[in-house]
């Protein structure tokens, strides 16, 4: 496949550029009960890659050791010649290292093949609402999106859209958002694609961001409002919400505004998502906190009439990147225990009654979160970086499909990780 030509300078290109796809798949419209999905980035940019931006998300212009904002070196073995781009940073022997662009369509269909290889379901595509405000930056994430809707077609693999609210400002969440999904309605046409995600018949719409305490500029009423017009409008509405929320929603305080309105809007959604990365560490610590946790939550939403995903994630790990910000973090904060932590956190949220789970996130390397292959062998100089040791590159796609095994009950639930 040819990667695309440079981003949109105008509107009206940007839209012009939006298209459905063809539809040949057995995936017929899969409801996200019973699923194991991980949250997809595709925000990786490369200098090179055809797109006129550069590097983004790996360190900008400035690009070079000791001033990047990832964490982990993606694996570039299986990728041809046309989609690795030489950077800066030399291996030890002085060869380049390369990395990779999201908005080549041999990526995204490489990844997803993965999906498909190793039993992951899905995705849910990042939509940054702050890449809504210029035809560039919406043109890029347009084309990852493509990319992403025809490797699911290829692949039998789900995805469904996933807005992030950060960054936007109150003014601007409830237009921009609704403008951006009419049109991906109207001119794109998502929601046709066979394997677009739905929940209980409707088109599922993922809104991340809702009742943080992180000093965000918009605030309850403007997500109120957003959720009920994408559930009722006559023209873009009848869809099923699910909203990514603090980890701490219920007890309304430490990642969560204190607000008694908070339960009010929460209660509008089809499906909750209380994001819990970062919010306790190690195999031990899950055990002790996770079933008192996804059970109440649980118990809340069977109340309430809303649905319940529950997050895990393998690790973390944002030295780099809390570098690039001039502070200080420790490296591999969240250490993966070989896998221990992500197994165990998938066998408290199953025992208590989930069946549905959201992996943060396949190809998040700017965290360490990331579950796609990984490079051992990493460049040197002042930018250490994270990797799976002496495991091998597949470890955690392998194991997040033996997760999608226990979920549907094809392998047992036990505390001890399946042997590979």
């Amino acid at each position: 496949m040819i990667a695309r030509e440079a981003v949109a300078d105008s509107w009206q290109l940007a839209i012009q550029r939006l298209h459905p796809i063809p539809n040949p798949s057995s995936v017929n419209h899969p409801d996200i009960h019973g699923k194991v999905i991980a949250g997809y980035q595709g925000w990786f940019g490369a200098k090179g890659d055809g797109s006129g931006l550069g590097w983004r998300h790996y360190g900008g212009g400035d690009l070079g050791p000791g001033n990047c904002t990832f964490e982990m070196w993606p694996s570039t073995t299986e990728m041809g010649d046309q989609e690795k781009y030489p950077t800066p940073f030399r291996y030890e022997d002085g060869s380049v290292a390369h990395l990779f662009s999201s908005y080549h369509p041999d990526t995204v269909d490489r990844h997803f093949a993965w999906m498909q290889e190793y039993g992951i379901d899905g995705v849910m595509l990042q939509r940054f609402g702050t890449n809504l405000r210029s035809p560039q930056d919406f043109d890029f994430c347009t084309a990852v999106m493509d990319h992403v809707r025809t490797a699911a077609v290829k692949h039998g693999r789900s995805w469904a859209v996933m807005y992030d609210l950060s960054g936007m400002n109150a003014s601007e969440v409830v237009p921009l958002i609704e403008q951006d999904w009419q049109r991906l309605l109207e001119h794109a046409k998502v929601t046709d694609d066979p394997g677009y995600l739905h929940d209980h018949g409707k088109p599922l719409i993922a809104l991340w961001g809702v009742g943080f305490s992180d000093g965000r500029d918009y605030g309850l009423k403007e997500c109120a409002k957003l959720i009920d017009d994408l559930k009722s409008d006559p023209i873009f509405g009848g869809n099923a919400i699910m909203l990514g929320v603090p980890y701490f929603w219920r007890d309304g305080n430490r990642d969560a505004v204190s607000d008694s309105e908070l339960k009010e809007v929460l209660a509008k959604a089809d499906i909750i998502s209380p994001w819990a990365v970062g919010r306790y560490r190690g195999s031990a610590e899950v055990s002790k906190v996770l079933p008192d946790r996804i059970g109440g939550d649980l118990k809340w939403c069977a109340k309430s009439g809303c649905d319940y995903l529950p997050v895990i994630f393998p690790g973390f790990s944002w030295h780099n990147l809390q570098k690039s910000h001039g502070q200080k973090a420790e490296l591999n904060a969240i250490d993966r225990e070989s896998g221990k932590f992500l197994w165990q956190q998938a066998v408290e949220a199953k025992r208590s009654g989930a069946d549905m789970l959201y992996v943060a996130m396949f190809d998040e390397v700017d965290e360490g979160t990331a579950i796609f292959k990984v490079s051992a062998h990493t460049p040197v100089g002042d930018s250490p970086f994270v990797s799976y040791g002496d495991l091998p590159e597949d470890h955690y796609l392998w194991l997040t499909g033996e997760i999608g095994k226990m979920l549907r009950g094809e392998i047992p639930v036990n505390d001890d990780m399946p042997a590979r």
